[in-house]
């Protein structure tokens, strides 16, 4: 079973790593824009560190980022010219409700989106679309918590109608939350969570998780009703634990870590929290803030799920204190090479998390970002002869491959992250770079912005004009 002849290649990009203009076109101060560069970033993403709105001593490269909102049609088209499908997007919440609970959406960013999504239109390319990708106004932090609070549900949905009213036949492809799983540990940028002295975090956490997940069902629901024709998925940050050893205590820590990230996804496709999930609240002495009309909401499960992978990670059953790392922790695996910011490069990995994810839920799959940090060196024209990233795509393409014609998984696409240089959300850099475009743009922010192609840009080109034949 090869590739289907509508494969969705293409790539991702999120508003708060490439749009820019944080204070044009009507929009407010969203959590983006107060992530700083620089030693504070972590603190402020785990909501450990409040930080409310930009001092003078911080940068905060998501204000500027790449400058998408002036240079969309130019990029689109270079998107297009590598052959895209597809380009995954997200919307700035705080561009369409510059406060999170204005009553009236603010037309000037309801346009915008509509401009790129007719641009993208214009050259054939299949928008998909994020509806929040780490992105709350920060109102809604200040004035109500976050997603610790119910409100924010009615906000959100909100959002979603104007969206969906909006949009619909412009957008076939919704996903409801980036990276659900992350915003346990990253709760600042991913639930508008800043921690209070003596609070019970664990409370606070699972609040916010329960109200995010009521939200995407009720998207759900709402783009069916709307889009009859549309397909609205789940997105999980993936990349399954392996154990150390064969130890079976190593077996089963790896198994619990599993499944403290399939949870989310646990519930959006099968329409109810877990047994291991309810026993884990009850051993907490916590209690889900339910709702009557929950239980039936939860009930609107998702079309497909998409997913991110970048590594997998392994679990040392008893190691607390011997390993952690800022987000996501994990021991090491000396059978893998890392990346440059200390990922294992793992391609097998990506075989390996597809079939977990398809066995486990038996609907099709979305790989909505895959891609290799590293530091470019343009040469005096400006190119960059990146084979190194070439060859970590080839590898997982090819795995991608061998997990749909070999082990018969449904995919749906494959969008590469990110398609042009971008912020990085986890450190704020740009030398951190992705993209098969290269951004003149520094970690300082000094940079013309000026646009270059990569090498890998042509490779990319073959691989989609081929639908994935040519990999050379």
């Amino acid at each position: 079973m090869p590739l289907r002849k509508d494969f969705l290649w293409g790539g991702a990009l999120a508003a708060n790593q490439c749009e820019g203009a944080w204070n044009e076109g009507g929009r407010g101060l969203s959590n983006a824009d107060v992530l700083p560069y620089g030693p504070d970033r972590v603190a402020v993403i785990k909501g450990d560190r409040a930080m409310l709105k930009p001092d003078s001593d911080h940068d905060y490269p998501a204000q500027n980022a790449i400058d998408f909102y002036h240079h969309y049609k130019e990029d689109i088209a270079l998107f297009a010219e590598m052959g895209f499908k597809t380009l995954r997007l997200s919307i700035s919440w705080a561009r369409i409700y510059p406060h999170g609970d204005d009553e009236q959406p603010n037309e000037e960013g309801l346009r915008f989106y509509e401009d790129v999504f007719e641009e993208c239109r214009r050259y054939g390319i299949e928008p998909l679309v994020t509806i929040t990708h780490y992105d709350i106004p920060m109102h809604l932090v200040t004035a109500y918590g976050g997603w610790r609070n119910r409100k924010c549900v009615e906000f959100y949905k909100r959002l979603v109608t104007t969206l969906f009213q909006r949009y619909r036949g412009l957008v076939k492809y919704w996903l409801t939350f980036n990276e659900i799983n992350i915003m346990t540990s990253a709760c600042f940028m991913a639930a508008g969570i800043i921690f209070e002295e003596k609070e019970d975090r664990y409370a606070s956490i699972y609040n916010a998780v329960h109200h995010v997940l009521v939200a995407s069902a009720w998207t759900v629901k709402l783009g069916h009703e709307l889009m009859p024709d549309a397909k609205i998925g789940c997105m999980l940050n993936a990349g399954i634990y392996y154990p150390k050893t064969c130890n079976p205590e190593d077996v089963f820590a790896a198994q619990q870590e599993n499944r403290k990230h399939y949870m989310f996804s646990d519930v959006q496709v099968r329409g109810a929290y877990p047994e291991y999930v309810l026993k884990e609240f009850e051993r907490q002495g916590y209690e889900l803030p339910w709702q009557k009309e929950d239980t039936a909401i939860l009930k609107n499960t998702v079309d497909f799920v998409s997913f991110s992978y970048y590594s997998t990670r392994v679990v040392e059953a008893n190691a607390k204190g011997k390993y952690d790392s800022n987000l996501l922790k994990s021991a090491d695996n000396p059978y893998l090479e890392r990346e440059p910011w200390g990922r294992f490069m793992d391609p097998i990995g990506l075989r390996i998390t597809m079939n977990e994810i398809y066995d486990r839920y038996q609907l099709p799959l979305f790989i909505v970002e895959n891609g290799l940090g590293a530091v470019d060196e343009p040469d005096a024209n400006g190119f960059v002869e990146d084979d190194y990233r070439i060859r970590y795509l080839r590898s997982h393409i090819e795995e991608m491959k061998k997990a749909v014609e070999l082990d018969g998984v449904p995919l749906l696409g494959y969008t590469c992250w990110g398609p042009i240089d971008l912020v990085s959300v986890a450190t704020g850099e740009m030398r951190k770079r992705y993209g098969f475009i290269y951004v003149d743009k520094n970690d300082q922010g000094e940079g013309t912005l000026k646009r270059t192609k990569k090498k890998s840009f042509t490779w990319y080109q073959k691989v989609i004009a081929s639908n994935g034949e040519n990999l050379d």
